[in-house]
């Protein structure tokens, strides 16, 4: 499995940005998939997961209502839709593959990993 994140970039408070998760061998389909950021001298911290059908999702009490998790199924990603955004967003954020179907919030639930993609919040 390799995962790719992309999407980052520099937005103002209150602004929006999406993240989406690639598996450029298409085999995550039948995995759950994670989000964590890591900021800096932090450590790295969940944010949201899904399950592998999409049908159960899961949020840390800091992005919930905010942040929205999702698969399409039609381009193979794991989407992350950020609204409301705050400067304590800022952070690198990561995409996972978990080791079954399940949506967890613990990392070791995670086997895979993607290379980080960087979202700075301006206030």
């Amino acid at each position: 499995v390799q995962l790719q994140a992309s999407g980052g970039g520099l937005v103002q408070a209150g602004g929006s940005l999406r993240l989406s998760c690639g598996d450029s061998r298409r085999t995550f389909s039948n995995n759950g998939v994670g989000w964590f950021r890591q900021a800096p001298g932090k450590e790295r911290e969940f944010v949201a997961a899904v399950n592998w059908n999409g049908g159960y999702t899961k949020y840390s009490d800091s992005v919930k209502g905010r942040f929205t998790i999702a698969r399409d199924r039609t381009k193979n990603t794991v989407d992350l839709q950020m609204n409301s955004l705050k400067p304590e967003d800022t952070a690198v954020y990561y995409c996972a593959s978990s080791r079954s179907s399940g949506a967890y919030s613990e990392r070791n639930e995670y086997r895979y990993w993607g290379q980080g993609t960087q979202v700075t919040v301006s206030s």
